[in-house]
């Protein structure tokens, strides 16, 4: 029995060294579940970004891909991202059920909240910001699967990112008054945001089959639209599962995803209201890819090939 306590009592005492040693580290999370997940998920997500645009692009090798290709290039991306963490699960994982493990939670917050923005927001990158697809693909909703994949696979990137700094941030300001961390969290969003926007624009500008009517106004005043989508998803996604102690299930993590999915698409919606393309009207008209039904001009004789 005395060697039983004993052996309880080093595990606690390991326990508690590894707490007071990630606890010092302002980056890494304090839930060890979830910060195996960002550690996964940072060390993989760049090997893609690698194939597409240290590879692929430079390399011109699209130029002979066909509808197969391009789909096959995107399940090699994302696939990747549920089940290697199947077969090499983390030390802090091995004790989970499946759906207590972080890397789970953040795929399934990922995938819907990419979803939401692949078949619908697209359209207002179509009419809104003078956007258009032209490579060979299969569609739903006239979006390609693979761009549903790939920005599965960003999209968690740019999350990681977000959760690591903005952790940090807040130890450092934590012996500020609250309205000046709030301040501070907020600017750091907005600017992060509009950065990882302006550089995904810009990576992608070699591939000549993602054109935009005016290419400078979209990485001026576009990627302040698109960075709406990380103004809204980076402090929301954050809090799954940052304290050990408060632990998220399957149903809240869908739950929170739909709720900053439509709160995205109500300020999408309200800036093609009030503020509309930006670019002029007549030009918009004359992009390949139509919008979604409620954004068609009556005038507009553009046909509808939602697939």
């Amino acid at each position: 029995m005395g060697g039983f306590e004993e052996k309880c009592g080093e595990k606690r005492s390991k326990g508690s060294r590894e707490s007071k040693e990630v606890s010092k580290n302002l980056w890494l999370a304090p839930n060890p579940s979830k910060r195996w997940g960002e550690i996964f998920f940072l060390m993989y997500t760049p090997l893609v970004f690698t194939l597409c645009l240290g590879i692929i692009v430079p390399y011109k090798l699209y130029e002979t891909f066909t509808e197969l290709e391009y789909l096959i290039l995107g399940l090699v991306s994302a696939v990747p991202c549920f089940l290697v963490p199947l077969v090499l699960v983390g030390k802090a994982d091995s004790g989970k059920c499946l759906k207590d493990r972080y890397w789970v939670k953040a795929n399934l917050w990922i995938v819907i909240f990419s979803y939401v923005g692949n078949y619908f927001w697209t359209h207002y990158f179509f009419t809104v910001l003078g956007a258009s697809y032209t490579f060979p693909s299969w569609r739903m909703n006239n979006v390609p699967h693979t761009t549903f994949l790939l920005t599965h696979v960003c999209f968690l990137f740019y999350h990681m990112v977000s959760n690591m700094t903005l952790r940090g941030l807040r130890h450092s300001v934590s012996g500020l008054p609250k309205s000046v961390q709030l301040i501070f969290e907020a600017a750091w969003i907005l600017a992060l945001s509009y950065f990882i926007a302006f550089l995904e624009t810009l990576a992608i500008a070699n591939f000549p089959y993602y054109d935009f009517v005016d290419r400078d106004l979209m990485y001026k005043v576009g990627s302040l639209f698109y960075a709406i989508y990380f103004l809204v998803s980076f402090p929301m996604f954050a809090r799954i599962d940052e304290k050990d102690s408060n632990s998220w299930d399957l149903p809240r993590i869908t739950v929170d995803a739909l709720g900053a999915a439509m709160l995205v698409t109500i300020i999408l919606d309200l800036w093609r209201i009030f503020l509309g393309p930006i670019i002029p009207m007549s030009e918009s008209r004359q992009c390949t890819a139509p919008g979604l039904a409620w954004f068609h001009n009556p005038e507009s004789s553009m046909p509808n090939r939602s697939a």
